[in-house]
């Protein structure tokens, strides 16, 4: 039995200590091997509290620790760390301790001991990978391609007559780039290096499911982190969790549009710096619009959202007259509880990607936070707003382009 094995039960019920203590957050929990004990390791844990006060979980963790160190930190929001460069994503890897095959006894996997080590052992990939390298490749095994087609096959089917056109032409140029085939998983770098070309996005390995506040941070760079490990054979047509079948087939066609990457991106970018309290807001948005949404194309209701566009049964649920739709309204999509085990009662549509970009646009700027932010993807690089002059340096570029387009207009025009 692995040391990982033995103290995993006992962390369980350490962090439990936190449970119960009101205005009390476990924010992000890691291991170090310790400097004092050989072979032993220490935690660092981090919490979030609004009254100041640690006592009683200092107390209590007193109890069933050898020893606790407490390190305060008072943090305004214009102390909040948020990447700067696309680099610092290296940065934001925190994951979600939900849904992992050897942590929840739910999971589909969770009695498969091959499945378990074979998630680590992709996993550990992407704990590796750093910013400037290529993308890590995944050997999948005869099993792991089998669920792929299967997957494959029973989606392409409801296309046509279930996603948008934007998603039908990317995933039809996919295919005829030789990158998705119904015998083969792609790889990351190749499907990253087709996004580029395509919308300015990139892919980037993941371990897992990630905190949303690291998740929609890396949108702000257009960059989209990507799992590479497969649903567990049991359950092809449905995973609990972010799987590369749900990447690869719901979000990447989608991401390869201009306009919905750009949606995306503007979720990323009123992401950085907000409140805790805002990220969840941002990230029930993203949930109903680039996981679960709705458009309206040609007078017809159209899937757009990954998570229905890779998921065969739900896809089908809600274009149906099962659930309830509801137009997209940001103000209140932000605050509408969702499923995330079961297919969803309700779904938003937008009349459009441009209406839908938009209406999140406003509904942004109402968001209280220290500074406005700009990407700048020459540097991919973002840049606080935070003085005179660099406003001034973003109108300038703004009116260089503004100057460029004003041109091509009056040719037009001229010629018309």
């Amino acid at each position: 039995m692995t040391t990982r094995a033995i103290i995993k039960p006992r962390l369980v019920r350490r962090a439990n200590t936190f449970e119960g203590i009101g205005h009390m957050t476990l924010a992000h929990i890691e291991s170090r091997p310790s400097d004092s004990r050989q072979g032993e390791f220490d935690f660092f844990v981090q919490c979030e509290t609004k009254n100041g006060s640690c006592r009683k979980v200092v107390s209590n963790l007193g109890r069933v620790v050898e020893s606790v160190m407490v390190q305060k930190e008072e943090l305004t929001k214009k102390d909040m760390w948020f990447p700067k460069h696309i680099s610092d994503l290296d940065k934001c890897t925190h994951l979600m301790s939900n849904y992992e095959p050897d942590l929840d006894d739910e999971h589909p996997g969770s009695k498969d001991v091959e499945y378990v080590r074979r998630r680590k052992n992709i996993a550990g990939l992407a704990f590796k990978y750093k910013y400037g390298e290529t993308l890590p490749s995944v050997e999948y095994t005869d099993e792991e391609t089998r669920t792929w087609t299967h997957v494959f096959r029973n989606l392409k089917r409801l296309f046509p007559t279930h996603a948008c056109q934007q998603f039908i032409d990317a995933f039809a140029q996919l295919e005829k780039a030789g990158i998705y085939r119904e015998d083969q998983i792609p790889q990351l770098e190749e499907v990253s290096q087709f996004l580029k070309a395509k919308s300015g996005f990139q892919l980037r390995p993941v371990a897992g499911l990630l905190s949303a506040r690291d998740f929609l941070a890396s949108l702000a760079f257009r960059v989209f982190q990507a799992t590479q490990y497969v649903r567990h054979r049991s359950v092809p047509m449905h995973t609990p969790e972010p799987d590369t079948l749900h990447e690869l087939l719901g979000h990447v066609p989608m991401l390869a549009d201009p306009s919905f990457a750009q949606f995306s991106q503007e979720i990323g970018l009123a992401s950085l710096g907000v409140s805790d309290e805002d990220i969840t807001k941002l990230s029930t948005l993203y949930w109903f619009t680039v996981e679960f949404g709705l458009c309206m194309q040609d007078g017809e209701v159209r899937a757009c959202g990954a998570g229905l566009l890779s998921a065969y049964g739900e896809l089908q649920y809600a274009l149906s007259d099962k659930p309830e739709i509801r137009e997209f309204d940001p103000t209140k999509v932000a605050v509408q509880e969702y499923q995330d085990k079961n297919y969803q009662p309700i779904y938003f549509v937008a009349e459009s990607f441009e209406d839908a970009k938009q209406k999140l646009r406003s509904y942004a700027l109402q968001m209280p936070r220290p500074c406005n932010v700009r990407y700048d993807p020459y540097t991919q690089s973002v840049q606080a707003l935070e003085k005179v002059n660099d406003v001034r340096d973003a109108v300038l570029d703004l009116k260089c382009q503004l100057d460029t387009v004003t041109s091509a207009l009056n040719k037009i025009t001229i010629r018309a």
